[in-house]
C-alpha cells in the first residue's frame, strides 16, 4: 500500500492529488460547457429543453455505463494522478494507457507504488505536451501536402488507416511474448465479443476483457499452469554444541 508521505506544504501527496485532480477536472468540465453555452447566448439560440432531454436519453445510458467503468478500469492502471490527468487531457485507450503503461513497465514499478504513482503521471503528462506540440508542428508543416497523403486515390491513405493497430500491436507485442498464456482468454473474449457486438465502445470491452484475464489468470494458476514459486522446507538449525 502506498504510505501518505508529506510535501512541503505538509499534506499527504496522495490527498494533494485528489485535490488538484478534481479542481482541475471541474475545471476542464466547465471549459467544455461554456463553448456551447457561450454560443447559445451570443447567437441568442438555445436547444429547446424537450428536443435536449429527448437526444440526452438516447445516449445517457450508454455513455454514464462507459464513464463509470472506464474510471474503475483505467485507475488501477494509471494510479490517482495518471487518471485525472488522463481524464482532462482525453484519448486515454489511444496514447495516455499504453505511455503509462511503458514508462511503468520499462521502470518495473506497480501504478499502485509510490514510483509507479509518479512515473505514470509523468509519463502521461510527457505525453499530453508531446501530442499537443506535434500536432501543432504537423498541422502548419503537413498542411499543405496532407490532403494529397490521406485522400482516397494516394497510395499512403492505407498506411494512415492503420496507424492505431500498428501503435497497438508493438505495444501488446511485449507482453503477448512474457505472459502468452495469460493473454489467450482475454483476446478471446475480445474477438467473440466484437464479432457479436462490433460497434462496443472501447471502454466497455475492455471491462470484459480484464476480468477474463483476472477470471482466467486465478483459474491457471490454481491449475498449476502458471508458474509458481517453489517453496523449499527450511532446514533444521544443527543443534548447539556444548
Amino acid at each position: 500500500m502506498m504510505s501518505k508521505k508529506k510535501s512541503a506544504e505538509g499534506k499527504p501527496y496522495i490527498d494533494r492529488v485528489h485535490t488538484w485532480g478534481t479542481i482541475w477536472s471541474v475545471t476542464a468540465l466547465c471549459a467544455m460547457l461554456a463553448v456551447p453555452l457561450t454560443i447559445s447566448i451570443y447567437f441568442n439560440a438555445f436547444p429547446q429543453f424537450s428536443t435536449l432531454i429527448k437526444g440526452l436519453l438516447s445516449v445517457l445510458a450508454l455513455y454514464w455505463a462507459t464513464a463509470v467503468i472506464e474510471v474503475i478500469t483505467y485507475a488501477p492502471m494509471l494510479g490517482a494522478g495518471g487518471t485525472y490527468l488522463s481524464f482532462v487531457s482525453g484519448n486515454i485507450s489511444n496514447l495516455k494507457l499504453p505511455c503509462g503503461l511503458a514508462a511503468m513497465e520499462s521502470a518495473k514499478v506497480r501504478a499502485n507504488s509510490e514510483e509507479g504513482e509518479v512515473l505514470s503521471t509523468i509519463a502521461i503528462a510527457a505525453s499530453a505536451i508531446t501530442t499537443t506540440v506535434v500536432l501543432a508542428v504537423g498541422v502548419l508543416l503537413f498542411r499543405p501536402v496532407l490532403p494529397y497523403l490521406t485522400a482516397e486515390g494516394s497510395p499512403f491513405a492505407p498506411a494512415f488507416k492503420q496507424v492505431l493497430p500498428a501503435l497497438f500491436g508493438a505495444l501488446g507485442a511485449s507482453y503477448l511474448s512474457k505472459h502468452w498464456r495469460i493473454s489467450i482468454l482475454p483476446l478471446l473474449v475480445g474477438v467473440v465479443i466484437l464479432l457479436f457486438s462490433g460497434s462496443m465502445p472501447v471502454g466497455t470491452l475492455l471491462v470484459f476483457t480484464v476480468v477474463a484475464s483476472l477470471v482466467g489468470a486465478h483459474v491457471m494458476y490454481k491449475l498449476g499452469w502458471l508458474g509458481k514459486e517453489e517453496k523449499t522446507a527450511p532446514t533444521e538449525e544443527p543443534p548447539a554444541e556444548g
